[in-house]
């Protein structure tokens, strides 16, 4: 019954994910020309080898996506400009290619139209801020090809920003960058603050004029992982109007997997390689003699979606699966098909309609419609 119940609903309202990782991982099936990225792959057909594609999209009621125009930080410079101008243009292609499916969009209203026309509203979400290679020129260009946020780091400390997953050296963000998270503001870019460590958090809440976005964080409270938001920044959110989309990453979401996590580190580290690098630490993890893995579970993202409502409020939540971002993902969430399956969870807890509506997108797209105004005054 509660299955039916999340199938209607998110068949009337908008499920806007804030993060997947579908482009990258097209490029790495099909290499670094768009064309024949999407040329090389049939969406619509089923891609059995990844967690999304069309027919799952449909099946996960998936309404909007924010798909991560990603650049890893093996990249650098004007290496790391071109390789997110290339993912822009992949999911430009997509939606060329899909038009009854992915209708792009770039502002709040466009999404709705889109999904009141029956396709999956396509927003472009840039992830790591070196791919603006140190510009505010670069950062000005990718909004007017329609990316509607920006990471502000990756794994590894920007130029100007730390992140969450290195050591400290500017103690959140430098002077460039409060004049970027400004900026940013001036054109109607949201601030995605996943990634980022705890000083870059309050750094960039301290200068934003315009809501920001987690678009795929869990909470640090239940789960100690660095990737997660601590419930200082989690009960500062209403005063900033911002969304902690909560992420589905097994070593975000389960302390069993965290703590397996952090022992795969040791190991890494140990024979001299760098944890944060996804392939690297997908490659050692199969070939590693260590503990087996243990799983998470639907359950596992329930425990963070109640922690964030309980902290930061039912009108500052939202999902970010980072489908396609990572290998493994909790039982009961294996693909992007299953969000109803999480909806009728929370209906069958007590969850209002109102409530998981707001969960599934009213909120992240407050928050677009928010940066747009920011910007429309400035």
């Amino acid at each position: 019954m509660h299955h039916d119940a999340a199938l209607d609903l998110l068949t009337r309202t908008p499920l806007v994910d804030g993060h997947n990782d579908l482009p990258w991982a097209l490029r790495r099936l099909a290499g670094p020309d768009p064309r024949a990225a999407v040329a090389g792959t049939d969406l619509a057909a089923g891609l059995p080898a990844l967690q999304t594609d069309l027919p799952r999209l449909r099946a996960g009621r998936v309404g909007a996506q924010f798909w991560s125009v990603y650049v890893p930080c093996s990249f650098a410079g004007a290496d790391a400009v071109a390789a997110v101008l290339e993912q822009v243009e992949l999911v430009h292609l997509l939606a060329e290619r899909y038009p009854a499916d992915l209708g792009l969009a770039t502002t709040a209203d466009e999404a709705e139209t889109a999904f009141a026309d029956g396709g999956v509203a396509s927003l472009l979400g840039a992830e790591g801020g070196h791919c603006i290679g140190g510009s505010l020129g670069v950062l000005r260009a990718l909004r007017r090809l329609g990316v509607r946020y920006l990471t502000l780091t990756h794994n590894l400390n920007t130029d100007w920003a730390d992140s969450a997953t290195d050591e400290p050296v500017h103690g959140g963000l430098s002077a460039f960058g409060h004049e970027v998270v400004r900026e940013m503001n001036r054109i109607g870019m949201v601030v995605d603050l996943s990634h980022v460590a705890v000083t870059t958090m309050r750094d960039a809440l301290a200068t934003t004029a315009a809501p920001v976005l987690f678009t795929h964080s869990s909470c640090r409270a239940v789960t100690d992982h660095p990737r997660n938001v601590p419930d200082d920044v989690l009960a500062a959110l209403p005063a900033n109007g911002g969304v902690c989309m909560v992420a589905f990453v097994p070593r975000f979401v389960s302390t069993a997997v965290a703590e397996w996590d952090a022992l795969l580190q040791e190991a890494m580290t140990a024979a001299g390689l760098d944890h944060r690098d996804l392939r690297a630490r997908d490659a050692f993890a199969a070939r590693w003699d260590g503990p087996p893995c243990p799983s998470a579970t639907l359950d596992d993202v329930v425990a963070h979606v109640e922690h964030a409502r309980e902290v930061a409020g039912i009108d500052h939540i939202g999902l970010g699966g980072d489908y396609d971002g990572t290998a493994e993902l909790p039982v009961g969430l294996e693909d992007v098909s299953r969000y109803p399956a999480l909806f009728a969870a929370l209906l069958e807890r007590g969850w209002s309609e109102q409530d998981c509506a707001k969960l599934a997108g009213r909120n992240a797209l407050r928050v677009l419609r928010a940066a747009e105004d920011v910007a429309g005054t400035s």
